[in-house]
C-alpha cells in the first residue's frame, strides 16, 4: 500500500509538473502572439508620476509608441530607460489629431494598435488573452473595461466606461468627445475579459489643472453641440455634481469600501463642479445679452 501511494505520489507530481510546463509554454506563446500582433501606443504630456509603471507593464511589447505633447518633466528620461520605446513629440491641439497622427504618421508596423493613456497599466493576463483573441485576425477591434484604482488600490467599481482600446489602424475613426476621444470601427468587436488599470497618480496640484482643462474642453462640446442629452440636462441644470457625487461613491463601495471611495467621490464632485459653473456663467453671460439686446433705445 505505501509503495502504491508513493508511485501513485510520483505520477501525480509528474503530471503537475507536466500541466505547470504546459501551462508555462501557453503563456509565453500568447504574450509571443500579442507581442507580433499589437503595438500599443501611449499619449504623455509630463506623465513621470505614471509613465515608468505603464511602460514597466509593456515589456512585452516589440514596441511601444510614445506621442509626447511638450513635456517639461522627466517623462523622456522615463521613457529612454525602456528599451522598447520609441519617441515622438508633436504640440496638443486637440485629442483627435494626437491620435492620428500617432497611430497613422510614426510607423506601426503591426496589425493591432493598443492605444493607452500613461496611467493604463496592462496585467500579463490581458497581454494574454490579447495573444489569443487577436491570432485569428478575426476581429477590427476590442472593448475594454477597467479596474480603477485610488492610492494604489483597486476600487470595487467606478463610473469609468469600457472603451475601446484595440483596434486596426487601417479601420478605425477617431473623433473629439468633450475632453477625451473616441475610437469607432465597423467590424466586429471583441470584449476583453480581463481588465486594465487606470492608475493616476498626478500630484494635487497638476491634477487640478488638468480637471480645469477638462471641463473647459467639455463646456464647449455641450455648447457646440446645441442638444442635450440627461446627463447635460442635469449639467445645464446645476444638479449633475450631486448626482455623480453620490454615485460615484455608491459605486466605489461606499461605507465599505472607506477613505477611496470618499476620494473617488470628491474626484468626480470636482470635476462636474468645475463645469457646472463654468455652464451657468455661460447661461448667464447669454441672458445678459439678450436682455441688453431686448432693452429700448433711450429717445435722444
Amino acid at each position: 500500500m505505501r509503495r502504491r501511494s508513493r508511485q501513485g505520489g510520483e505520477v501525480t507530481g509528474k503530471r503537475k509538473a507536466e500541466m505547470l510546463t504546459q501551462d508555462t509554454e501557453t503563456q509565453i506563446t500568447e504574450t509571443a502572439a500579442a507581442a507580433r500582433l499589437i503595438t500599443p501606443v501611449v499619449l504623455t504630456c509630463n506623465e513621470e508620476d505614471n509613465l515608468d509603471r505603464t511602460l514597466g507593464a509593456l515589456q512585452w511589447a516589440s514596441e511601444v509608441i510614445i506621442v509626447d505633447s511638450g513635456s517639461t518633466d522627466g517623462s523622456r528620461r522615463i521613457a529612454s530607460e525602456h528599451p522598447n520605446t520609441v519617441w515622438y513629440t508633436r504640440p496638443f491641439d486637440t485629442h483627435a489629431t494626437q491620435w492620428r497622427y500617432a497611430i497613422c504618421d510614426c510607423n506601426v508596423k503591426t496589425e493591432y494598435v493598443l492605444a493607452l493613456d500613461a496611467d493604463m497599466i496592462t496585467p500579463p493576463a490581458f497581454v494574454r488573452e490579447a495573444g489569443r483573441a487577436f491570432s485569428g485576425g478575426w476581429y477590427s477591434g476590442a472593448i475594454v473595461s477597467f479596474d480603477y484604482f485610488v492610492e494604489g488600490g483597486a476600487l470595487p467599481g467606478s463610473i469609468y466606461p469600457p472603451q475601446m482600446r484595440v483596434f486596426r489602424p487601417d479601420e478605425v475613426a477617431i473623433s473629439d468627445v468633450g475632453h477625451s476621444q473616441k475610437f469607432d470601427v465597423s467590424g466586429p468587436l471583441y470584449h476583453f475579459q480581463t481588465r486594465v488599470v487606470h492608475d493616476d497618480r498626478k500630484p494635487m496640484e497638476r491634477w487640478v489643472a488638468a480637471q480645469v482643462r477638462y471641463s473647459l474642453l467639455e463646456f464647449e462640446r455641450i455648447r457646440q453641440s446645441g442638444t442635450f442629452g440627461l446627463k447635460d440636462g442635469l449639467r445645464m441644470a446645476g444638479l449633475m455634481p450631486f448626482v455623480v457625487a453620490i454615485l460615484s461613491y455608491m459605486r466605489a463601495g461606499g461605507p465599505l469600501a472607506g477613505k477611496p471611495a470618499v476620494r473617488y467621490a470628491f474626484e468626480r464632485l470636482t470635476f462636474e463642479s468645475l463645469l457646472t459653473i463654468r455652464l451657468l456663467s455661460g447661461l448667464r453671460r447669454r441672458e445678459c445679452q439678450a436682455g441688453s439686446m431686448r432693452a429700448p433705445k433711450e429717445s435722444v
